[in-house]
């Protein structure tokens, strides 16, 4: 399963994807490549719109981590976004992606 945790007050401060979605085999499951693309996505355009030094991320098999320096309203933008995609995948694929809550 995919688990994902949106940190925010205000604004976001991070969001953190991880796990395999188990829908189908590797190569051929739907719900982990939408995960994937919508993040990879997500940070490049953060990078293209010339906002590298105002977060960090780490990509790995299996695992996102992007965490906010300095926020802006393009940056919160493209964060919420990327939130509401989750959401959206979550609501189709409820048993293989979920909003991991605090605590």
């Amino acid at each position: 399963m995919i688990k994902y945790h949106v940190c925010k007050d205000q604004t976001i401060s991070s969001i953190r994807v991880s796990g395999h979605a188990n829908y189908k085999k590797h190569g051929e499951d739907i719900v982990c490549a939408a995960v994937s693309t919508a993040t990879i996505l997500s940070a490049n355009l953060l990078e293209r719109m010339g906002f590298k030094g105002d977060y960090t991320v780490s990509v790995e098999e299996g695992f996102f981590d992007l965490k906010v320096i300095q926020s802006n309203p393009n940056l919160e933008y493209v964060l919420i976004n990327l939130e509401e995609t989750l959401k959206e995948l979550e609501l189709q694929y409820p048993k293989y992606i979920k909003h991991q809550k605090e605590g």
